[in-house]
């Protein structure tokens, strides 16, 4: 499968940006995944991590764009409603918002992360103090990314470590909170869809 040639690499924030939305909005995953987005009744959220950087890869690498998507990440941040029936209230809403998608839809509370991840992770975090915070933390720079569409139907981007990796078809480890255990599955688990990425080392 060919694409246009475009290159976001090495380049300002400003084109990268223009680059990733032309290249979300040849995805019909993608582009559908953000415009239902503003149906979910929401305010604080992002569409983001893997769904969104393998979507780029697999335009860089021309395979289809949603090859090797496991889910889309849907994460908000309420810390006003942090028991578990509001936010099973919000994944409901959005489980039936995206029910017709063949790619399971992953909703998750940024606010309320830490009551959990001990139990899925082996050690304790502490809160998130908004969503950009939490995805500070995501397991590598390429993927600490989330993005939605603004109110002038624009792309936002929150990307705390730049767009260029993504673009670079660069792994990276982002130390601040997860394991070499942990990033070196992530990896494995990559290389197996994404063979010609550049790994680099914990």
């Amino acid at each position: 499968m060919q694409y246009k040639s475009l290159d976001g690499y090495n380049v300002d924030i400003y084109q990268q940006i223009k680059v990733l939305e032309t290249i979300i909005n040849s995805s019909e995953l993608m582009k559908e995944a953000l415009e239902r987005a503003k149906l979910s009744g929401l305010d604080n959220y992002y569409i983001g991590a893997g769904c969104i950087t393998q979507t780029v890869w697999n335009y860089l690498f021309c395979n289809p764009l949603d090859y090797g998507i496991k889910d889309i990440d849907f994460v908000y941040f309420d810390e006003k409603n942090m028991d578990y029936e509001a936010e099973n209230k919000v994944i409901s809403n959005l489980k039936e918002l995206y029910s017709d998608f063949r790619i399971e839809v992953d909703v998750k509370n940024q606010a309320r992360v830490h009551l959990w991840y001990k139990e899925h992770f082996g050690y304790d975090i502490m809160p998130y103090k908004s969503i950009e915070a939490a995805i500070n933390t995501w397991p590598t720079t390429a993927t600490a990314i989330g993005v939605r569409k603004g109110g002038n139907n624009n792309l936002k981007v929150y990307a705390p470590f730049g767009l260029n990796d993504m673009f670079g078809k660069i792994v990276r480890p982002n130390k601040i909170q997860i394991t070499e255990e942990i990033y070196r599955n992530k990896i494995s688990n990559w290389l197996k869809k994404w063979p010609e990425l550049t790994i680099i080392p914990w």
